[in-house]
């Protein structure tokens, strides 16, 4: 009878379902905000790289009128 009484694996196994049951949290979370995570990124594309791009021209333009 050592089978039934053999334990040294359940701490492994509990570990992998809390595991488990992160993942599908997250998982579901990330399915729910689907729409809102991906709108995020057509934003900052349109208006914040523009605003980058010209700050860099910007600090080009001054930097050769200085020297």
């Amino acid at each position: 009878m050592g089978i039934l009484k053999e334990e040294s694996g359940q701490g492994a196994a509990e570990y992998l379902l809390i595991f488990g049951g992160v993942i599908v949290i997250v998982i579901a979370a990330a399915l729910y905000y689907k729409n809102y995570l991906s709108g995020m990124g057509s934003e900052i594309n349109k208006t914040d790289l523009q605003n980058i791009n010209n700050s860099l021209n910007d600090l080009m333009n001054n930097h050769i009128l200085n020297h």
